[in-house]
This record gives C-alpha cells, sequence and structure tokens, in this order.
C-alpha cells in the first residue's frame, strides 16, 4: 500500500504536467481542464504517500529522498497558492514531472535516516520553517528564469498570445513577494537554528557547512531586496542574485545531506 500511494502521486503529477504542456509551448494557450483538479489531487496522494515514509516508529525519517520528496511538494504548493501556476503555465511543464520524480524516489532508495532530536522543542518548527523557505525561494528561482526566457522572446520580436501571461512587471512583483517571504522564514529558519542548537548543544550557534551557506544565502538574498529597494534592481542583475542565493540553499541542504548520507554513508 504504502508504495502504491507513491505511484498515484507520482502518476497524477504526471497526467497534470501533461495538461499544462500545451501551455508551455511556442504559442501559448490555458492548460487543460483536467490540469486544475490533478494538481490538489496529486498533492493530496503525495502528502499521504510522505506520511508513510518521513513518519517512522523509530522518528522522524530526513533521508535526503524523503527531504527532496517533501520539498517538491512544498513547491508544488507554493507555485498553486501563489498564483503562478496559472500565470505561468510553463513552470506546472518544468515543476510536476520533477515532483513525479520525487514522489517515487523514497521507493527507489532506501537510506534511513532518522532524526534524532525530534521530541526536542523548536525541533519540528525549525525544520518546517527551513523546507517552507526552501521551497519559497526555489519556486521564486524558477519564476526568474522563466521571465527571463519570456523577456528574451519579447525583446527578439517574438509575439506572445494575449492574455496568455500577466504583464512582466506584475509577474516581477510576485516575484519579490515570493522572495520577501522565503527571506523571512529563511531568517526565522536561521534564528529557530540557533535556539535549537542552544538547548541541544549548549551553543547558539555551531559552524558547518550547512550553516556556513545557509548564511550566505541568507547574505544574498538580504542583498538582493535591499538592492530592489535602493537602486531597482531587476532582469539580469536580479536573476544573478537569485540564482546564486538558490545555490547556496541546494548546497547548505540537500548538497550537504548528499555528501553526508550518500558519499560517506553516514
Amino acid at each position: 500500500m504504502g508504495i502504491l500511494i507513491h505511484v498515484v502521486a507520482a502518476a497524477l503529477y504526471a497526467s497534470a504536467a501533461w495538461a499544462y504542456a500545451p501551455a508551455a509551448r511556442r504559442h501559448p494557450a490555458p492548460p487543460a481542464p483536467a490540469a486544475h483538479w490533478l494538481v490538489p489531487t496529486a498533492l493530496g496522494a503525495h502528502a499521504a504517500a510522505l506520511v508513510t515514509t518521513f513518519v517512522t516508529a523509530g522518528g522522524l525519517d530526513l533521508s535526503i529522498q524523503n527531504a527532496a520528496s517533501l520539498v517538491a511538494a512544498l513547491c508544488v504548493a507554493v507555485l498553486g497558492a501563489s498564483g503562478f501556476l496559472r500565470a505561468l503555465p510553463a513552470s506546472g511543464a518544468v515543476v510536476l514531472p520533477v515532483a513525479a520524480m520525487c514522489a517515487i524516489l523514497p521507493t527507489v532508495v532506501s537510506n534511513p535516516h532518522r532524526f534524532p532530536y525530534a521530541e526536542a522543542p523548536w525541533a519540528a518548527a525549525h525544520i518546517a520553517v527551513a523546507l517552507l523557505a526552501y521551497a519559497f525561494l526555489l519556486v521564486a528561482a524558477l519564476t526568474a528564469l522563466l521571465m527571463t526566457g519570456l523577456e528574451k522572446r519579447l525583446h527578439r520580436g517574438l509575439t506572445v498570445e494575449a492574455g496568455s501571461t500577466p504583464p512582466l512587471l506584475t509577474l516581477e512583483r510576485y516575484l519579490f513577494r515570493l522572495i520577501a517571504i522565503g527571506f523571512g522564514l529563511l531568517t526565522l529558519t536561521l534564528a529557530s537554528g540557533a535556539l535549537f542548537s542552544e538547548e541541544v548543544f549548549g551553543k547558539p550557534f555551531m559552524m558547518s557547512h550547512k550553516s556556513l551557506f545557509s548564511i550566505l544565502a541568507w547574505l544574498t538574498f538580504g542583498a538582493l531586496l535591499a538592492g530592489r529597494w535602493r537602486f531597482g534592481w531587476r532582469g539580469r542583475r536580479a536573476l544573478t542574485w537569485i540564482l546564486a542565493g538558490t545555490a547556496c540553499l541546494v548546497l547548505a541542504y540537500l548538497g550537504s545531506k548528499f555528501v553526508v548520507e550518500v558519499v560517506l554513508g553516514r
């Protein structure tokens, strides 16, 4: 039953991606009507699948495959809740196939990694806020890339069907709202991490590769928001900062987990 629900979630994501695919082609069109109910149904199945692998009798299993699966589900949820999935259907054609692969990943890779402090105060809140921050900022990075592609098409004189996407300035405002929310959540992540470290290890800060890259990501997104507010940064300059911050985030969490669990086998 556990494997079946993962397969169902992956199949629903794949079906939704197929429904969004025509809207991501050269001449955009509204996504197929089925897309609007396939995505929430896929998310529901994915949530049920995550419960079977993430929550175990021995505590929370924070292995890299479960972390990737959970972040993928959160990215789909953020895309849907923010309205970007409707505004930029191409985002669905990109994210949903990745979510399908991540949904089935825990059934393919078995590498349990129990979180030993699941019962400690701040632990669950710290993990939840951190994963939400990653999801918001990953979606922002994807959106920035798609907007850059759309802007290049317009500069080359290629037409975009009227009404197929909102104006670029509108998308840009939504993009920076996503970044602001993600930055706020990342700030809470660092603060809750310090409290958690103080309670468990007796030190408010434990230097590690994860901590270093998380701080670098926080500084990068903070500088981006300051540059946007003070100098009106946008376009390629903003994209560079967004991708740099996102790269630091990936290295901080999934990158460090990959090295520890897969390369070092701990």
